[in-house]
């Protein structure tokens, strides 16, 4: 390992971009997809799909058209497509779910409605993120110029 530098480096902004936070808020309009290591609010509305490594929140006010895929969820507002969750997924009483579901573990509160197929149990899939820092061991190999 000591050969590449760059792995330590790597680790550190991976943990910094997870700790991020993003929020849409309330009366913001979103148009696109967004991608993030950190974790993201959205109180507002998101045409587009939503993909995080962390977790995602969606407000009792927010409205998405698109799918989305986390590490973990929690959703109290309103989803129009796939909902994809690592781990854990809570449904909150305010939660409008129109799509499908796959999680690893499901909490639905009293009052939540969701329209669509479930399926649960291991969801042992890697959060693939575009254009940010790339952990892979293969890519760290091919650099040998470094």
């Amino acid at each position: 390992m000591g050969m590449f530098g760059t792995q330590k480096d790597n680790h550190k902004e991976l943990v910094e971009l997870s700790n991020s936070s993003t929020i849409i808020g309330k009366g913001t309009t979103l148009d696109g997809n967004i991608e993030t290591y950190g974790n993201i609010r959205v109180e507002g509305k998101v045409i587009g799909n939503i993909k995080s490594k962390a977790k995602v929140v969606l407000g009792d006010t927010a409205v998405v058209q698109g799918s989305l895929i986390a590490q973990n969820a929690e959703l109290a507002g309103e989803i129009k497509g796939t909902v994809e969750v690592i781990e854990l997924l809570v449904l909150k009483g305010t939660a409008l779910v129109q799509g499908d579901i796959v999680c690893n573990k499901l909490v639905v509160e009293s009052g939540a409605v969701f329209n669509g197929g479930c399926k649960m149990g291991n969801v042992s899939k890697e959060i693939k993120i575009e254009g940010a820092v790339n952990a892979n061991k293969k890519t760290q190999l091919n650099n040998t110029n470094a």
